[in-house]
């Protein structure tokens, strides 16, 4: 430890903040944990800060996005301050705050683990050679590569960027004949991430069944479960989210093999502190694992999570990034959901009007996705093509479910005709919106 760095404060450094609406419920109780165990919060952000300036001692302003200007930061704080922590919850900016956190010598979630869980061609491929049932799959770069490996595999199936987030450029194809337009818009979305796994495509089996997500910490590699999302999908092709719901008491949260399965993955891919966001799906042959994010859930179903578990994920965060084990015993019983607000064809967004808290049974919070004027594109021409959301708490999942679609229904959105998307042109996605799902 350098003289500088014994004279600082022990500092808790994180990556992003991500935006206020779907980012400081966590920050909050993280920041309050931290003064109480005498830590100082560094956020280094890409954009200069507004409502972050409440819960953190200092800010840099850095493009986090690139590894560079991202290594050079941390590095040159690391020199000045003595770092006990990294946190990182923006799935872009996983890797290198991975990478940053084995250098520091800090609980994270290992090189090991973080190659692991970003790559989702390598994730396929450790989990196989762990003996973990996976669907057959390849990774592609050319139509050609595409239909070979679909053949192989056997339609229909399922074509996703090597590294995306938000079932974004995820596309079934049932056949051969839809197959090539299956494998550009993954493409497309793919040549979005600016990381090193850009420009691929993973071809994949399809496995029906329902879908879930696990929420999880891990703590010097014990896997703890913390809460469990059922999601609610649109239809093939194209597995947009409009949906989850977190209940509490959810059977499969006490059963035995799912939650071996999960534990299993997490040691193959030698995950050894964080929170990640675990995907799967219910299959008749038991739960196969979409992926592994090593980061929380994104679309608020961590504080679905909180709503309905009593579980704090800003304090769970804080706990595994100071290489504490985190208490993951729920102190309340409800179910909570999320429903977004989706148009049913391309459009521009004029105007919304929301409802709020007592209008409607057990709404919890009613909030704006986009500002009028913005052009909303469903697949492929967009994603993420969301006006706004409405959470709703019950004590039932039936009962969620239906005060959902009381409450989404007292939505109005007054929407305008827009023109077909170009064909030749990126997919649009509207700005600020990739957000919610890190």
């Amino acid at each position: 430890m350098t003289e500088r760095q014994q004279t600082s404060p022990d500092t808790l450094l994180v990556i992003g903040s991500g935006l206020k609406e779907y980012r400081e419920y966590l920050v909050g109780p993280m920041s309050r944990r931290a003064r109480a165990a005498g830590l100082e919060l560094l956020l280094v952000n890409n954009l200069r800060p507004t409502w972050q300036r409440e819960y953190f001692d200092e800010i840099v302003v850095a493009d986090v996005f690139d590894t560079a200007t991202m290594n050079a930061t941390v590095r040159e704080i690391a020199a000045r301050r003595h770092v006990v922590g990294l946190l990182c919850w923006d799935e872009p900016l996983v890797l290198d705050a991975g990478l940053l956190a084995a250098e520091l010598g800090v609980p994270g979630l290992s090189e090991r683990g973080v190659r692991g869980v970003r790559d989702k061609e390598r994730t396929r491929t450790v989990l196989t050679a762990a003996g973990l049932r996976q669907p057959g799959f390849a990774l592609t770069t050319s139509p050609a590569e595409a239909r070979a490996a679909a053949a192989r595999i056997g339609y229909p199936v399922v074509l996703k960027p090597r590294a995306m987030g938000a079932s974004i450029g995820v596309v079934f194809a049932a056949d051969e004949q839809e197959l090539d337009e299956a494998f550009r818009t993954a493409l497309s979305a793919s040549e979005v991430d600016p990381g090193p796994y850009r420009a691929s495509v993973i071809v994949e089996e399809y496995a029906g069944g329902p879908e879930i997500s696990v929420d999880g910490a891990v703590h010097k590699g014990e896997y703890l479960p913390l809460f469990l999302a059922r999601k609610y999908s649109s239809d093939e092709p194209y597995f947009e989210e409009v949906g989850h719901i977190v209940d509490a008491a959810d059977p499969l949260l006490a059963d035995p093999a799912l939650l071996a399965h999960l534990a299993d993955a997490h040691q193959a891919l030698g995950v050894e502190d964080g929170i990640t966001h675990t995907e799967l799906r219910l299959t008749p042959r038991g739960p196969l694992i979409v992926e592994v994010n090593g980061r929380l859930g994104g679309d608020l179903i961590p504080l679905l999570g909180r709503i309905a578990t009593g579980i704090e994920p800003g304090e769970v965060l804080f706990d595994v990034a100071v290489g504490r084990r985190p208490e993951t015993a729920p102190s309340r019983t409800a179910v909570a959901g999320i429903r977004f607000g989706c148009p049913e064809q391309d459009c521009r967004l004029e105007e919304l009007t929301l409802p709020e808290p007592g209008d409607a049974p057990g709404l919890r919070h009613a909030a704006p996705m986009a500002p009028p004027g913005t052009v909303l594109r469903l697949p492929p021409g967009g994603y993420l093509a969301r006006h706004s959301f409405v959470i709703c708490e019950a004590d039932s999942l039936p009962a969620c479910e239906q005060r959902l679609a009381d409450a989404a229904a007292l939505v109005e959105a007054r929407v305008s005709a827009v023109g077909p998307a170009d064909p030749q042109a990126p997919f649009a996605m509207p700005a600020g919106l990739l957000d919610v799902d890190r």
